[in-house]
């Protein structure tokens, strides 16, 4: 499926592919996100991270009575307030799709598949843990 734009010069085409990659480019660049995930594959209940070359398989963009909405598949940082990612990611794909394609997006609805320590958190807890049984010896 496609959007059609009419223009003075001409139309324009653009894919539900383009619109699901510029939003989750947009999506894994908001503060809490660690990336997107698949919509429909969770392994032994954990979702695996989509490439940037693969965000389309963790969106889907509809079209129903002229509107659009866009559902996300995404994966949160550990300690983040949820709520605020989801919300954040919602006010920042509507606005970059307006201000770089024109279109107004009637809803963007995000599902979270998961909640995953983020690597460089990971990596500072495991440094202040060995720093701290250091100084205990």
């Amino acid at each position: 499926m496609s959007i059609e734009i009419n223009t003075n010069e001409g139309q324009v085409t653009i894919t539900n592919e383009v619109i699901a990659t510029i939003a989750g480019g947009t999506a894994v660049e908001c503060y809490g996100i660690v990336g997107m995930a698949s919509k429909s594959q969770i392994r032994d209940g954990i979702a695996e991270i989509l490439g940037k070359e693969n965000f389309s398989r963790g969106i889907v963009v509809r079209q129903l009575d002229e509107k659009l909405h866009i559902d996300m598949y995404i994966i949160v940082s550990y300690g983040t307030k949820i709520s605020e990612v989801a919300s954040n990611v919602q006010s920042q794909v509507k606005y970059t799709l307006s201000k770089s394609l024109g279109l107004n997006i009637d809803s963007v609805n995000i599902y979270i598949q998961g909640v995953r320590v983020a690597k460089d958190f990971w990596h500072l807890a495991v440094r202040l843990t060995y720093l701290i049984n250091d100084n205990k010896q």
